[in-house]
This record gives C-alpha cells, structure tokens and sequence, in this order.
C-alpha cells in the first residue's frame, strides 16, 4: 500500500465512488470535532483512495456547518497528499453554461468564518503563502482529464465563496456578475484553506448548475434545478476524476506540499504541548 493516499470530496450529488477495491468505511475522531461523515477506504485503479461525501450521506449537513478543520485533519491522518473536490456552482457569467465545468483558480471570500478556515492560533502563528490558493499542479491534470472526457470545461475561474445556506440575492447576484467573477458556491474556499496548512495539494473541479440570480432571462436558482443538472453531471465527473488518477504522482513533491516550511512565526520552543498534541498529523516533520 503507498503510504501517499488520493481524497476525494463528494459535493452535493457526489455521494460515492464506484469501482473501489476492498471498500471500507472509517470513522476518525479529530480533535477538532466531528467529520461530515465515515470515510470510504480503498483502492481504485490501482491507487489507494480515501472518499468523503462532504454534506454526509444523505446530505445532512448545511454548507456552514460543515467541519473543515475536521474533514481536512482526518484525511492527512489517513495519509492523503492529493485531494480532488468536486463541487456544484453557479454561473456568474453566460459563458459558463449548465453542465459545463470550471477548473477554478481563485477565490473570493464572501464568508464570516475566517477562524474556522485554520488550524493555527492558540499559541502557534503560521500564515501560509494563498495568493495561488489551488494547486496548480493538480489542478492542470484535472483538466486534461476533463478535456479528453470530452466535457465542456473552462481554464480558470474565480469562485465566490458565499455563505448561504440561502442562494444570493438578484442583488448581489449582479453584483458579482459586473465584478467580472465566474462562479459562486459555498464550500471550497474553507477546504482549500485547511488543506493548505495541512500540505495537501487540492484542486476543485466545479460542476456547473445554474445562473444563480443574476441573469434575468433564466430562471434564478432552485434546489430541483441545481439537483437535477448535478445527477446530469455527477457520472462525468467521476470518469474524470479516475481518468486523473493515473497521472498522479506517488511521492509528494509539490510546492503545496512544503506550505508550513517557512509559514510558522512561533519559534519551536514556545510551541504549547496540547497544540503540538493536535496538530501532530500536520507538524510531525517539523518536530524533530
């Protein structure tokens, strides 16, 4: 078994992975709380993954409930270095059709939940270089796959990570429009943030849904339109995220992989014991 696990996170539509080998569900305890949900263990294709369905099986979890700091400590605990996240948008802009995929670079945070996007404080200070908030590198093998899916995909974007659980206003829908964004969602923004700090490579591949509220000729979003443009998609991006695999790495060597090198300001020594403690998965090579 290679030590360096593949994470997949299941966005809205998402539930589970067909075709892994010797499946089995893990729950991990964090010390940061409960994670959406057990984790699905195995192989697929060869490689060793690890599957969470982010709303929970069932989709029990709104967006601002979810855990990040959970969901992200847990899959490093399980050896993960590359995380591939699948997730439903909307179009702030007409080139982005229904159905189409975007793979984002960018963010733009529209949340209030800075202190739960980070492991550190508490005694430890690290602020981690996010001006590329994506991993590039992953990024760019995603949308080979995607391309030679034969989807219709777009080369970067930026994503506006809302709130909700409500969709935007036809206000602020416009607003973001004219800001020149291209999508909006609810969850990547905190995951790539986490992920980060935790040296894990991550990539979102955003499924297209709707318009959100911005273009007056369509009808704005509605929960049966997102959900059924997300069953039309939800196969595709599945055979893109097995036809990525292969081309994965199986030593992590990425720049996103060294992001705590030279991002903690607290000397080792004034490093509190229980923090140390909790964040082990995330500072083990830098404890020697």
């Amino acid at each position: 078994m290679n030590p360096h696990r593949i994470g997949i996170i299941g966005g809205s539509g998402l539930y589970q992975i067909e075709g892994l080998v010797r499946p089995r569900w893990h729950k991990i305890s964090t010390p940061f709380g409960a994670p959406s949900d057990a984790f699905l263990v195995g192989q697929l294709d060869g490689r060793d993954v690890v599957f969470l369905p982010r709303h929970g099986r069932g989709h029990r979890l709104l967006p601002s409930e979810l855990n990040h700091k959970a969901n992200i400590w847990a899959l490093k605990k399980l050896g993960v270095s590359w995380i591939i996240s699948v997730s439903a948008v909307g179009s702030l802009q007409a080139k982005y059709r229904p159905c189409d995929l975007v793979l984002i670079d960018q963010f733009i945070d529209r949340t209030k939940q800075s202190s739960a996007h980070t492991f550190f404080g508490d005694g430890i200070v690290a602020h981690i270089a996010f001006a590329d908030p994506i991993c590039e590198e992953l990024r760019t093998i995603l949308l080979k796959a995607a391309k030679a899916s034969k989807a219709r995909c777009h080369d970067r974007g930026t994503y506006v990570n809302m709130e909700g659980p409500a969709f935007s206003t036809r206000a602020e829908s416009i607003a973001h429009h004219k800001a020149g964004f291209d999508v909006i969602g609810m969850t990547n923004l905190g995951e790539a943030r986490c992920a980060r700090e935790a040296e894990i490579a991550y990539a979102s591949l955003a499924m297209v849904t709707d318009y959100d509220a911005w273009k007056t000729d369509e009808a704005h979003v509605t929960v049966d339109m997102v959900v059924d443009n997300l069953r039309k998609n939800a196969d595709l991006a599945k055979a893109i995220v097995r036809a990525a695999i292969p081309s994965l790495p199986t030593v992590p060597s990425w720049p996103c992989h060294e992001a705590l090198r030279f991002a903690i300001m607290t000397p080792r020594n004034l490093w509190p014991a229980d923090k140390i403690k909790a964040l082990k998965p995330l500072l083990s090579k830098y404890l020697d």
